[in-house]
């Protein structure tokens, strides 16, 4: 197994990143744009209960760990080595969002490996409950049905048993993984490629893929999350098996629901350094071809892509909140299956390590974040809302994604027409409200001036 795993590092290091020379100017290193200690201060400058951990730091507790994490202030590191392996791979419960307007936090972490035999750890219990506040409740969000859960139990997994953790309720929330998510995808664009349709075929064909249905599962799950913390005042701790696919597909939707810097371009981008590099998605394997591949690979699925489609829905319904537009989602689309950046490189922050990646590619937000690239991104009708959304779930609010689904079956030429035509528009508009203001200085300052005449 490990000769194997050696072996895919070593044709990694054959892919395009590692050739690739930019033939632009190199502003900012985006390979340390977003560190986590940079992360941790705006959190630092909010509370004081939580600390940075280097117990990682040589990947020998969790290999899918970045090597410094954000941990409660009173676990140290010998009790998050003990958690760490009564924890699936390693994965023990580390920050991932912290709420500043009610304290509130969302954790994630692997399934707890309880057994058939209700295993325990004191030390995890105790961690947990560490960012309870007296008296309050927590929530865990289990993203795999009740049933899926008790099965993974009778493999060694399972879930946390309400007797041990007293203070915490137990939400199943299913969500769909690996083979069944590529199928879907694959179904989708053969229904968006076929050309001989009549509406009925189309649209069970539509719905026989089952998108959308994925689509309302993971964004359902993620208003609920940002409910727990938002409304009902109580942090989180969210997982299914791993901790590698829907938890973080949620993690990061209910950021986007409850934070405003996630809507903005850098914040998006920290966004998905933290919630999806750094914590483990592992990119290689999830992304290795794509849906027009006929040999299916077995760890393949479309979850970035499925994340990136949940965060278009909300961006369709709240389109003055977002300060990038849909062209900056289908950049990372395509940017995860094939880049010459080695930003999606690898499967975890060890394995970009060993490959050298900082050293040997550019970073994808070295060449995102230059004026010149970023103004092609931005969305013309944003305007800073410090306010929580709330996405609208129901059937009728989701769409087909047209423009990743639909992209090479129509001309964009009118619709890129009409968005030239309203970024003028708002520019002109900008210009006008410009001249209203000077005017209105103008009159304020005549005004005085008559005054000051009339005035004996």
């Amino acid at each position: 197994q490990l000769e194997c795993a050696l072996s895919t590092l070593d044709s990694i290091t054959l892919m395009y990143p590692f050739f690739y020379r930019p033939m632009f100017e190199v502003v900012e290193d985006g390979w340390h744009a977003f560190l986590p200690e940079q992360e941790f201060e705006l959190c630092s400058s909010a509370t004081s209960e939580w600390r940075l951990s280097y117990v990682n730091k040589e990947f020998a507790v969790c290999p899918s760990y970045p090597p410094i994490v954000i941990v409660p202030k009173s676990i140290d590191d010998e009790a998050l080595r003990k958690v760490a392996m009564f924890r699936h791979g390693g994965r023990f419960p580390v920050l991932s969002y912290y709420h500043k307007k009610n304290g509130m936090v969302i954790m994630r972490s692997g399934q707890p490996l309880t057994g058939t035999n209700g295993r325990r750890c004191k030390e995890d219990e105790k961690l947990i409950n560490a960012t309870l506040r007296a008296g309050k409740r927590g929530y865990i969000i289990d993203t795999r049905s009740l049933n899926v859960a008790q099965q993974a139990r009778a493999k060694g997994g399972g879930f946390e048993q309400e007797a041990h953790y007293p203070q915490w309720r137990r939400i199943h929330k299913s969500i769909e993984r690996y083979h069944i998510l590529q199928e879907s995808l694959i179904k989708l664009v053969e229904a968006c490629n076929e050309q001989a349709h009549n509406m009925d075929r189309w649209l069970s064909k539509l719905e026989a893929s089952n998108w959308l249905t994925h689509i309302k599962e993971i964004l359902t799950t993620a208003c609920l999350a940002a409910q727990c913390i938002d409304r009902e005042g109580a942090s989180i701790l969210i997982h299914g098996t791993e901790g590698i696919d829907s938890t973080l597909q949620v993690t990061s939707l209910a950021q986007i629901i409850l934070e405003p810097r996630s809507r903005t371009i850098r914040g998006f981008e920290a966004l998905i350094e933290r919630e999806w590099l750094q914590a483990g998605h592992p990119f290689q394997q999830r992304c290795a071809q794509s849906a027009y591949c006929n040999s299916k690979q077995k760890w393949e699925a479309p979850v970035f892509l499925l994340f990136l489609d949940c965060v278009w829905q909300i961006l369709r319904q709240f389109p003055c909140s977002f300060e990038f537009n849909e062209r900056f989602l289908t950049m990372l689309f395509e940017h995860a299956y094939a880049s010459q950046f080695g930003t999606f490189l690898g499967n975890n922050e060890s394995e970009r390590c060993k490959l050298k990646l900082q050293q040997k590619t550019m970073s994808l937000w070295s060449w995102v974040n230059r004026p010149s690239e970023l103004s092609k991104l931005t969305n013309p009708l944003f305007e800073a809302n410090n306010l929580v959304i709330w996405p609208s779930v129901a059937p009728q609010s989701l769409q087909l994604w047209e423009g990743i689904f639909l992209r090479w079956n129509r001309t964009s030429k009118y619709l890129d027409e009409a968005y030239e035509e309203m970024v003028n528009i708002i520019e002109y508009n900008k210009e006008l409200q410009a001249k209203v203001n000077i005017l209105r200085r103008q009159l304020a300052e005549l005004e005085t001036e008559d005054g000051m005449q009339e005035s004996p």
